[in-house]
């Protein structure tokens, strides 16, 4: 095992870590104090040096996002924690939620403290509630102890964080559909612009962030924005949450800096493939990224622009491994099924273009099918990608080129003629 800085882990394993007697033990709160003597400004000018950049999946700079935001529009600016965590494979913003309540708290505060919000929610998805209730927990002890409320730390400055609990949509962890359901509407993505920075919920300024982006500022807030930057890559800076799963010796949440190579960390990190198969296929980055095959994973590296380089990408780190026993047709239709399942219903292209394809790949796996179908398949692909109001039918697309262009023949073998 390697041993690496700890950004947001540290203290993941540690006893009573929810509790805010045993985080503030811990250094816990002390970024934020730091934080308090800072110009609003210079908080953000120290998360632009670090380099940060956006962990739900699209990788965006956290600091150049903040400074979008309109400065004295009379209207409120809010910051909105997405906790949806809805792809497949990815289950590490649970594990900072559940362990360590209190440093996403903290990351909050700052981050309100550099756009000047005083109301900020955190929009957790419905399946879970048993983690709402330990961040629940945590803000009354952060309330009782006058960390929010009408006197942050006793100084000048008033928050209220709330926490919102979604009904299990997967659309929602789009920050559109995010800002809708907070409203009270359905979730239906909004088209851009106006984007969320100039108008966003309630029709305010409005940042939405990722759990693990937020849970990255205590440490960029006391190390200084050029520590961080000074790990991972040219571009892709700090270290990268991964949830793994799959045929894995050992499945987890594991950190690592970003650029650190795709084997090593399953072999090394993850403990290789369970049961000494062969690896036969890498999801990188949560369901709706291109797969890679075997060969496609030597001599790639875990970060935004190797990823990129290798034709898939980092998104959420929601890595799912798969070994030579896995049939990935069957695999696919599962894949096919959630986002048929998942779809809004607002753009024709996706919400008939998931449902068709799901449809087919089913026929196919029951025998049914014809080799013409998956030709018909990349063809629904083309009709649906960059058609939408947002990237849902993008993410079935992926899936479904990558894994029919790489293992056709397993496709094939369904095939009736």
């Amino acid at each position: 095992m390697t041993t690496m800085t700890k950004i947001h882990l540290t203290n993941i394993d540690k006893p009573g870590q929810q509790s805010l007697d045993k985080y503030r033990e811990r250094g816990g709160y002390k970024a934020l104090e730091k934080a308090l003597t800072m110009e609003p400004l210079a908080i953000i000018e120290e998360v632009k040096t670090s380099g940060l950049r956006g962990r739900g999946g699209a990788g965006f700079p956290t600091g150049m996002k903040w400074s979008f935001v309109p400065r004295n529009t009379g209207k409120p600016t809010f910051l909105l924690c997405n906790a949806d965590e809805s792809e497949p494979g990815t289950f590490k913003d649970r594990l900072l939620m559940e362990r360590d309540p209190h440093l996403l708290i903290e990351g909050m505060v700052i981050a309100c403290l550099a756009l000047q919000c005083h109301l900020s929610y955190i929009y957790i998805r419905g399946e879970y509630e048993f983690v709402a209730n330990v961040v629940n927990q945590a803000i009354e002890e952060a309330y009782a102890a006058g960390i929010l409320g009408a006197s942050v730390m006793s100084k000048d400055f008033a928050l209220d964080i709330h926490v919102h609990m979604g009904q299990g949509a997967y659309i929602c962890g789009e920050e559109t559909s995010l800002i809708e359901s907070l409203e009270g509407y359905r979730g239906y993505p909004r088209i851009k612009p106006p984007f969320p920075a100039v108008s966003g919920f309630l029709a305010s300024p409005t940042v939405v962030n990722n759990v693990e982006t937020l849970t990255a500022l205590p440490w960029i807030i006391n190390n200084g924005g050029a520590a961080h930057a000074a790990m991972g890559t040219e571009k892709s800076k700090g270290t990268k949450l991964f949830s793994v799963s799959g045929h894995i010796n050992k499945p987890g949440v594991y950190e690592v800096e970003l650029g650190y190579p795709l084997m090593d960390f399953i072999n090394n990190e993850c403990g290789g493939i369970r049961d000494g198969k062969k690896l036969k296929a890498v999801i990188p980055g949560g369901s709706s990224v291109p797969v890679l095959t075997a060969a496609e994973c030597v001599g790639v590296l875990l970060d935004y622009e190797s990823l990129l380089k290798a034709g898939t990408m980092l998104g959420s780190g929601g890595m799912i491994v798969l070994d030579e026993t896995t049939n990935m047709a069957q695999t696919l239709s599962v894949i096919a099924d959630f986002y048929a399942h998942e779809s809004c219903g607002q753009c024709t292209p996706c919400r008939e273009g998931t449902g068709w394809a799901a449809k087919v790949l089913r026929n196919l796996l029951a025998g049914k099918g014809k080799k013409s179908d998956i030709n018909l398949l990349l063809k629904i692909a083309d009709m649906m990608e960059g058609k939408t109001i947002c990237p849902l039918a993008d993410a079935d697309v992926m899936p479904i080129r990558s894994f029919l262009t790489k293992f056709r023949s397993e496709f094939e073998a369904y095939c009736t003629e």
